[in-house]
């Protein structure tokens, strides 16, 4: 016996994997089928129109096992109000007699699906601007039913800044301007993040090409600069750059510099490598994070003895991680890590915070032994949950020390 709750959760489920090819068939003549299907079960409903779904009318049997549940399963029909047709039965019992039941649920379209799950208004929506756009881009079809969200619940001016943007990129396939070069109201860097996806794919769609995955390329845009900033700690290096300390720039650039450092630290943050003093024939680079695998495109960074620096958390192993692979040890030097182990961490218990997100992975494998007990550690909760020692808290006078002493100054 399925009692309206029963259907509307059964709906739920089916337009959550129907919506998609309903959506494509509002555009045809054909919007139902002459079979009338039966749903004998939450796998059906959905396939024909209009549908049918049994509501499972017990037996006699079942109705004297339980009449209380059988007396309100037909008191819930008899004052439910909804979309479809409600089609009564009649039963001749021996020991009950004539009873009239509830037997069956007739939906004619995806309408009445909606009306049931509370979902009418955004269907809709999605409706309309779905044929809207497949009139004008009828090579969307197949595409646009994924966005369904977005065309369900965006409202009116992201969603013409939508349009309005895909179809000012297909107008101008090979612009090579920045985003925010582009001639429509609204459409900045706040807006385009979240935007750049959908984008993206309605025009590769358009296009026909949907192999190249990069926004930029898709969309014939020109990316803002990689760009990456370090400090000169050398003062001889200084010299040859006018006296400047601290230096931002797109990578290409910083790989045109004529550097030979002995030294090159790598620190997670920024404010951690504008803190370096001077240091002979050193180099720190800071703040790329996961980033940091655009420094395998500076040449001059091979030749040096690299150290890596990051907070003691599971994405400062995993950064670190990500450091090793990008310079690999067959080269001049292996890279090592600083101010990144037990004793340090312990040293500052009273300056731990809580990692919020920690890595999935539960070893990363160009971490060494030492090092990856101690990410397992983290993992696991070892020394308490989600443990986070940021680089910045670390005593400086200790740290500095450290970074001394592992380019033997004494």
């Amino acid at each position: 016996m399925k009692l309206p709750e029963d259907i509307r959760k059964l709906l739920i489920k089916r337009f959550r994997s129907k919506h998609h090819e309903w959506l494509m068939a509002c555009t045809t003549t054909e919007t139902s089928k002459p079979t009338n299907a039966e749903a004998e079960d939450d796998t059906d409903v959905g396939s024909l129109w209009p549908i049918t779904i049994n509501l499972g009318i017990p037996t006699e049997q079942d109705a004297l096992r339980q009449p209380e549940g059988v007396r309100a399963w037909v008191t819930a029909w008899q004052t439910w109000h909804g979309a479809g047709s409600l089609v009564w039965s009649h039963r001749h019992w021996r020991s009950l007699g004539k009873q009239k039941v509830p037997a069956k649920l007739i939906l004619e379209d995806p309408h009445d699906i909606v009306s049931w799950i509370g979902e009418t208004e955004a269907w809709t929506q999605a409706v309309t601007r779905y044929k809207t756009l497949h009139q004008r881009w009828p090579i969307l079809a197949e595409t646009l039913p994924k966005y369904y969200p977005i065309l369900a619940t965006y409202n009116n001016t992201d969603f013409t800044r939508l349009i309005d943007m895909t179809a000012w990129i297909c107008a101008h396939p090979d612009s090579n301007l920045y985003p925010r070069q582009i001639p429509l109201a609204g459409v900045d860097t706040k807006w385009l993040e979240p935007h750049a996806a959908p984008v993206s794919d309605l025009v590769a769609a358009i296009r026909g090409d949907l192999m190249d995955k990069d926004f930029y390329r898709r969309c014939g845009l020109k990316p803002l600069p990689q760009v990456i900033r370090m400090c000169l700690l050398d003062p001889a290096f200084r010299d040859q750059y006018g006296g400047l300390r601290d230096i931002t720039a797109p990578w290409e650039e910083i790989a045109r510099m004529d550097l030979s450092p002995a030294y090159v630290f790598i620190t997670e943050n920024i404010q951690t490598g504008l803190a370096f003093q001077d240091l002979p024939g050193s180099v720190v680079v800071m703040g790329l994070g996961y980033r940091v695998s655009i420094l395998a495109q500076i040449p001059w960074i091979h030749q040096a003895k690299r150290f890596y620096w990051g907070d003691i958390d599971t994405h400062g192993f995993a950064i670190l991680n990500l450091a090793r692979e990008t310079f690999p040890a067959n080269e001049t030097s292996p890279l090592d890590s600083t101010l990144m182990d037990h004793t340090t961490l312990m040293d500052h218990r009273d300056l731990w915070v809580e990692e919020k997100d920690q890595v999935a992975a539960p070893e990363l494998p160009m971490l060494t032994d030492i090092e990856q007990d101690l990410y397992r550690g983290l993992k696991t909760w070892r020394w308490g949950p989600r443990i986070r020692l940021e680089q910045e808290r670390i005593n400086w006078d200790k740290a500095w020390a450290t970074i001394q002493q592992v380019i033997h100054i004494p």
